[in-house]
């Protein structure tokens, strides 16, 4: 399952949401990447997600394959976008 999301977070993506969002992603059971760009990373990890420098405006797709894969993308578009 796959979707693009707008961030609209209104600070930008440092340290401290990256490590929330993160820990929500580890939540789930399913397989769960970033893909921005040419770049795709695991939302599991930390130092991938860093390495996105996503800021507001941008435009993520978030590929999570699994049991709980709708669920996923639906709590981590939340987080993305409030």
């Amino acid at each position: 399952m796959r979707k693009d999301v707008t961030v609209r977070m209104t600070d930008s993506m440092e340290a401290t949401p990256i490590a929330h969002l993160v820990q929500l992603a580890n939540q789930f059971g399913s397989s769960i990447y970033f893909e921005m760009d040419t770049k795709k990373v695991n939302a599991k990890s930390i130092m991938g997600m860093m390495s996105l420098v996503l800021t507001t405006g941008d435009v993520v797709t978030i590929d999570a394959e699994g049991d709980d894969e709708a669920q996923a993308i639906t709590e981590l578009e939340k987080f993305l976008t409030e």
